[in-house]
């Protein structure tokens, strides 16, 4: 059987090697949706999503509705004809969308589904320490990541590895999966699997979307825990926590990058001691160091750098 013609939807850089692996693969693709342009920088002038981009770049007709109910957009899609519609990091998507193609519509998620449902599930599986996540494809149904199984794809994660640098080779990880995912349904190779059937062992972790709340760093827990934390919000949106300075003054500062150290510091949880290297912090059970920070108003820079330029004793909390 041909390859299925297919309508893309997506809006951040994620979805971009996706949009470019089905089009390399000669997959007909009739539009892509994405988001409208919106204000952005200090000129707030209109920007393109990375995916509307990349779809000028390769020549594709482009659809940018405001509201996903609208009639005129709802007969655009109908007159694309696609036998498929592909969703990659997109809008939650209205039953009389979802349902239009003849093939269903199919989403590409950063988990092994039924794990880590959710908008952050890259940052909540490095948040939690886990040493191996995925990929998964499934069909789109009514409640957000719970339809039929497709495809998927293990990804180990590295010990020190942050979301941005896994969130990176997902992507591309990613667009493999969803390449052989079109072209197996196209030959009907595929049985999808509903989702209880692949529980196994180990706690249905869910992936909410990341707040200010979730992302403080709590200095009570363990090292490992915090480095863990501080590397799923790394590069963004950044773990964040409340230096005081000598003064009792306070400010808002994010911890971008971190190790694990067998250093011996002590102190109350939050307390700073001096190193070469960076910042060591003593925390619920051990010490971690921290290599690279943000203060509030100025950019990122090593946390030696910043020590350096510092007067007086700090500590967080």
């Amino acid at each position: 059987m041909s390859a299925p013609r297919i309508v893309f939807m997506g809006t951040p850089p994620f979805a971009v090697s996706s949009l470019e692996a089905l089009h390399t693969a000669g997959i007909p693709i009739a539009a892509v949706v994405t988001a409208p342009d919106r204000p952005a920088g200090r000129g707030r002038q209109l920007r393109a999503s990375a995916v509307k981009e990349a779809a000028i770049r390769l020549g594709l007709p482009v659809l940018q509705p405001e509201r996903l109910r609208d009639e005129g957009f709802l007969e655009a899609l109908r007159a694309c004809g696609a036998d498929l519609f592909v969703v990659v990091a997109f809008r939650m998507l209205p039953e009389v969308v979802w349902r239009m193609p003849r093939l269903g519509t199919i989403n590409l998620h950063a988990s092994l589904l039924p794990r880590y449902r959710g908008a952050a599930p890259i940052n909540w599986a490095v948040m939690h320490g886990e040493r191996a996540t995925g990929l998964t494809t499934f069909l789109i149904q009514q409640a957000i990541d719970t339809g039929d199984v497709l495809m998927q794809e293990p990804v180990p994660i590295g010990p020190d590895e942050t979301a941005g640098e896994l969130h990176d080779r997902m992507a591309a990880i990613g667009s493999d999966l969803l390449v052989r995912t079109v072209r197996a349904l196209a030959n009907g190779s595929l049985a999808a699997r509903r989702q209880e059937t692949l529980i196994e062992g180990g706690p249905l972790r869910d992936a909410p979307k990341l707040t200010p709340s979730n992302c403080r760093i709590d200095w009570s827990w363990p090292a490992s825990k915090v480095h863990d934390h501080v590397r799923g919000l790394s590069p963004v949106p950044g773990a964040w926590t409340e230096l005081v300075r000598a003064d009792g003054v306070t400010e808002h500062f994010k911890v971008l990058r971190s190790e694990r150290t067998g250093a011996d510091a002590r102190g109350v949880p939050g307390s700073v001691h001096d190193a070469d290297t960076g910042l060591l912090v003593v925390c619920g059970e051990g010490v971690l160091r921290l290599l690279e920070v943000q203060p509030e108003g100025r950019r990122r820079m090593p946390a030696a750098a910043f020590r350096a330029g510092l007067r007086g004793s700090i500590h967080f909390k």
